[in-house]
């Protein structure tokens, strides 16, 4: 049998294991000079630059000097005489306009009243009318029957002979004797007078001309 021939088998496996060193030797210089490479060219690089600090600000405008108004106002203690006055006359028309709308409200409450007195009154006033129609009317009818009542008495007396009708006469009371004289005719009359007492005559002929005096002047 014929022996196995380690030597090539040996340089074969030092090649391969040679060859392995090599590349990792390869793999770890070449990250090395990577770095290395790259190390110098970041270095090379020119620095940032740096902002500028910021400018200060402007100075502030120095304030205009005030007016001779602000400055009047700033010594009256901010009150502006002008806006003070308007103030004023705005609060006296306000008070004057409040209380023309009071008068005026008074005015039209009075006028409500008035209007409703007056509507009472003509009511009033129509009420005494009827009244007065009514009063009237019972008036006339108590007077046409004391005129019919008196009528009858006339007629009753006329009817009787004189001389009976003076004797009678002669002891009526004088009002109702006045008022029965002056309904009867002149012609029945006259005889019934001149039977009576010559003093009774006298006296009812007086005042029978008072009577019709009277009521003529009444007329």
């Amino acid at each position: 049998m014929a022996r196995p021939r380690l030597l090539p088998l040996a340089i074969c496996a030092m090649a391969g294991l040679m060859v392995v060193k090599a590349q990792a030797l390869f793999a770890g210089l070449s990250g090395q000079g990577a770095a290395r490479i790259v190390a110098p060219a970041r270095a090379a690089d020119p620095p940032p630059a740096v902002a500028p600090p910021p400018a200060p600000p402007a100075p502030a405008a120095p304030a205009p000097a005030r007016t001779a108004p602000a400055a009047a106002q700033a010594v009256t203690g901010g009150a502006d005489p002008a806006v003070e006055a308007e103030r004023a006359l705005l609060e006296q028309l306000r008070a004057r306009r409040t209380e023309i709308e009071a008068r005026e409200q008074a005015v039209a409450a009075q006028e409500v009243v008035l209007q409703a007195t007056e509507r009472r009154l003509a009511r009033r006033i129509e009420e005494l009318a009827a009244l007065q129609q009514r009063l009237e009317a019972l008036d006339r009818a108590r007077a046409e029957r004391e005129e019919s009542g008196w009528r009858g008495l006339v007629r009753t007396y006329e009817a009787m002979r004189p001389r009976d009708a003076a004797a009678i006469f002669d002891d009526l009371e004088m009002p109702v004797l006045v008022e029965i004289l002056d309904r009867m005719g002149e012609r029945k009359a006259a005889p019934v007078i001149g039977a009576m007492r010559p003093e009774r005559a006298r006296l009812v002929t007086a005042e029978l001309a008072r009577h019709r005096a009277r009521r003529t002047a009444a007329d």
